[in-house]
């Protein structure tokens, strides 16, 4: 079992040194808006400003290889008109994830803009692109390679045959446009469809030179999803999701429902509950509380993969903060959302 775990935790270094490593994801899709869609940019049904923080802890019972993601984004409309059927959208996004014992971090930075036009009164269509600076970095002292295997364990003191690096850090310019359309006939519903495209630029992501003749520019990653919003009761808002994202061979699709209830009637205090799939990998509860202009969520990955055969506690934690309000409430109409609410 021992050599069988070290084989595993061994490929999955190898894994993140690959460039068709997947990208980084959070399963709760719905609370990361600016890096599943730029088009999102600005597109706040309760508000003209939004500030958030995502983070996931995933395989932390695995000492060797756990995976931190952290998010931090904020976004705003600017140039409303009085009607608001047209407004832009500014907004910018920090992701950082680090892998393993600090070996390989990811750090990233976009800023994003977005144009949405009403249609008519029951309908929206949103335009966006964002564009961002990446950074790459990876740290050999903490790894050891099959040469320093003694047979009981992995000897540091011994010469390693680690491949030559030719630099322990990159960076490249990446970007990404995206699309979404909303359809709200009534106070009671809300449909919402966007497709965006990540990487669009293809930029080159390696640690090793570009004259080895393999390819090493990043696949562009395709992101989809519907989300719906209906309004049963005062007190009760049932909300379906779907997401599905694509890259180079890599996929994922993850769906499922939450309610929304409204515990003190005016919708200054909330409780949410929901179940989601990510298909042949995990299942994922959630919770949330809302507060005001404040939401918090939790989530647990329940893993159904392979990975749950060599840790006893198998999945990944997460946990969110959306805040949203308004900047200036005698600037256009707020006295109607986009989105079913409670308010």
């Amino acid at each position: 079992m021992r050599l069988r775990s070290i084989t595993i935790l061994t490929s999955l270094i190898a894994m993140q040194l690959s460039s068709l490593a997947q990208d980084l994801h959070f399963s709760q899709f719905m609370q990361t808006p600016l890096l599943i869609n730029s088009a999102n940019t600005g597109f706040i049904p309760e508000g003209d400003y939004r500030l958030g923080v995502n983070y996931r802890n995933q395989w932390a019972s695995i000492s060797a290889f756990p995976y931190k993601t952290i998010s931090v984004f904020g976004d705003c409309q600017l140039l409303q008109n009085s009607n608001e059927t047209g407004w832009l959208g500014l907004g910018g996004l920090l992701l950082r994830d680090v892998a393993g014992t600090s070996a390989l971090t990811s750090t990233k930075l976009y800023g994003s803009v977005a144009y949405h036009q009403m249609i008519n009164s029951g309908s929206l269509l949103s335009l966006g692109f964002n564009a961002g600076w990446a950074n790459k970095r990876i740290n050999t002292v903490n790894l050891t390679f099959p040469s320093q295997w003694n047979g009981q364990f992995f000897d540091v003191h011994q010469t390693s045959s680690a491949p030559l690096l030719d630099a322990n850090q990159i960076n490249y310019f990446d970007l990404q446009v995206g699309m979404n359309y909303a359809y709200f006939p009534n106070p009671q519903t809300y449909f919402n469809v966007g497709l965006s495209a990540m990487h669009v630029n293809r930029p080159v992501e390696s640690f090793w030179s570009t004259s080895t003749g393999v390819n090493n520019r990043i696949s562009v990653r395709y992101n989809a999803f519907v989300n719906a919003s209906f309004k049963l009761s005062d007190r009760l808002i049932i909300q379906p999701n779907l997401y599905f994202s694509t890259q180079a061979k890599a996929w994922e699709a993850v769906g499922g429902m939450a309610l929304l209830y409204n515990i003190s009637g005016d919708g200054d205090y909330t409780l949410s509950a929901g179940t989601y799939y990510r298909w042949s990998e995990s299942l994922i509860p959630q919770v949330g509380v809302g507060i005001g202009q404040l939401q918090f969520n939790f989530s647990y990955d329940i893993s159904a993969s392979t990975i749950k055969n060599f840790t006893s506690r198998q999945g990944a934690f997460e946990f969110s903060i959306i805040k949203q309000g308004v900047i200036n409430p005698y600037q256009g109409n707020r006295n109607q959302s986009l989105c079913p609410t409670f308010r």
